[in-house]
């Protein structure tokens, strides 16, 4: 099992872009949970097999029709054990 922490940039909130992350993660097999952040970022954790979360961050820098990534910074972590994705609320402000 790995992890990895990620944090997207541009136009990623109001866009549906942690509604689109969380269909691509459960599509390739991954948990862990995604949620806005208060500086206009997405957050998100990820845990799954290397391979799984090499393809969801390449993905994540496409999202969804409406959004405009400028940078996706994924930084490798210890796993969490979480079961499931799920979106979170926003976290700061």
């Amino acid at each position: 099992m790995n992890a990895m922490d990620v944090r997207v940039t541009g136009r990623v909130q109001g866009v549906s872009y942690r509604a689109w992350t969380k269909s691509e993660a459960e599509k390739a097999g991954l948990s862990g949970w995604v949620r806005n952040h208060g500086d206009g970022s997405v957050v998100a954790h990820f845990e799954g097999s290397a391979a799984a979360l090499a393809e969801m961050k390449r993905h994540l820098y496409s999202g969804p029709a409406a959004s405009q990534v400028e940078h996706v910074i994924a930084v490798d972590t210890e796993p969490q054990n979480i079961s499931g994705f799920e979106i979170r609320e926003t976290l700061g402000a």
